[in-house]
């Protein structure tokens, strides 16, 4: 087995553990407490001084290697990713019945691509809170399914599927007696406990395919939230092989709510990271604070565009970047990527040690961009920012697609990022 497969099956196991980004947050705290970092929680004062730490907030985790040589004014080097990905979640009073169908009330999340949903064997994923202040995360392996009407009675589904999300989108999950099924009551008795005892829930709607390796010469690479668990997984995989000792303190920042926004709490427009970071530097004056956030370097990694093959016009003419050509460096003139000439510099560098190539992305001028975490980063802290990610096809699919060897060879650049040599 190749280095990159071994990654690649790493990263399937990442992914079937986080049908949500609760799910994906407890993960990676899993991982991060089986290498030695120990959970801090918000509302305690914290250890001062070298170490590894991280802390969680609902569905985003920040983790940090402090070395023994820092000082006030150390700059920290930070790998930015989030944990959502467009999609569904459940809705209040979620159980409906039609003609003898029990079905859920979903709720759009983000941008997902409709039409992938359809007909898929799906699971709820996510969080529940009881009455008494309690936790606890659930998933229900295969149970609900967004039936598409037979091409029988749409004889002109072909010529354009046009899907009404509060029509359609109504998932079935059984027949029979609606007296008999409650959505929230099946969700809390997977924790061991009664549907009246839950309080609220964050509920999401995820594929329960299992990710696959597929195509001519096993190239190509299938999965569920390829955005943005790729460069979730990424950078917590880099955090992991980096050496405690190190120039600089380094970060593993992964949000939630990047498909919404970002404004939220734990998301990137929200407080976490510069809380997070206040606290590292506690004790320390409002000019070393600055000078440490002058000296930073932050990498926003999100999934990017490879070209289509069946609709190439939609791309860049000269910038096409192919899927197992290495990851991208993404770049926009109104700013909706944060790389710059000296960040591209650094990305050039970081690619060159870890002895990975690179491609550019750039958008269509005739088509708007979209964006991701890097501007509200360097907006919030003032930190340089650039952004990167691996190329996918099927972007907001239910299942995206990408090379074997692009989630390996993004790492790399990760680590080479976080650990400068020389």
């Amino acid at each position: 087995m190749s280095d990159s497969m071994a990654h690649l099956h790493d990263l399937a196991d990442f992914v079937r553990a986080s049908p949500s980004s609760f799910h994906a947050v407890e993960e990676a705290g899993r991982r991060l407490t089986a290498a030695g970092f120990v959970a801090l929680d918000e509302m305690d004062p914290w250890e001062r001084g070298p170490g590894k730490r991280f802390v969680i907030r609902d569905g985003a985790i920040v983790a940090w290697i402090e070395p023994a040589s820092a000082t006030a004014t150390t700059g920290f080097r930070i790998l930015g990713a989030h944990t959502d990905s467009p999609g569904f979640k459940l809705k209040p009073k979620p159980t409906t019945t039609s003609q003898g169908w029990i079905q859920a009330g979903v709720e759009v999340y983000g941008g997902p691509l409709f039409n992938s949903w359809l007909d898929r064997e799906l699971e709820f994923a996510g969080r529940l809170v009881f009455d008494d202040g309690t936790t606890a995360l659930v998933r229900t392996g295969p149970f609900l399914r967004f039936p598409q009407l037979s091409v029988h009675l749409d004889r002109a589904v072909n010529e354009g599927l046009k899907l009404d999300p509060q029509a359609h989108l109504n998932p079935v999950i059984g027949v029979g007696d609606p007296a008999d099924a409650d959505v929230v009551d099946h969700l809390a008795h997977l924790a061991g406990r009664r549907g009246s005892a839950v309080a609220g829930y964050d509920i999401v709607v995820a594929d329960t395919a299992p990710p696959a390796v597929f195509g001519l010469g096993s190239r190509l690479f299938a999965s569920g939230r390829l955005d943005n668990l790729s460069s979730v997984h990424a950078g917590l995989t880099a955090l992991l092989r980096v050496p405690t000792e190190s120039e600089h303190i380094l970060v593993f920042a992964a949000f939630d709510h990047e498909e919404v926004g970002s404004a939220t709490r734990s998301g990137a427009s929200g407080p976490l990271l510069a809380d997070v970071l206040a606290r590292i530097k506690e004790g320390s004056s409002v000019s070393d604070q600055a000078r440490a956030l002058a000296a930073s370097w932050c990498l926003s990694a999100d999934a990017g565009h490879a070209v289509h093959p069946n609709y190439a016009e939609r791309h860049d003419p000269a910038n096409r970047p192919i899927v197992g050509g290495g990851p991208l460096l993404k770049i926009n003139a109104n700013q909706r990527y944060a790389t710059d000439a000296v960040g591209a510099a650094e990305w050039a560098r970081a690619c060159g040690q870890a002895g990975v190539g690179y491609q550019e992305f750039v958008s269509n001028n005739s088509l708007p961009c979209g964006s991701t975490i890097g501007p509200l980063t360097a907006t919030r802290l003032g930190i340089r920012t650039i952004d990167v990610g691996i190329a996918l096809l099927s972007m907001h699919s239910a299942r995206e697609l990408c090379g074997v060897d692009d989630p390996a060879a993004f790492t790399d650049a990760i680590e080479a990022f976080l650990a400068p040599a020389g």
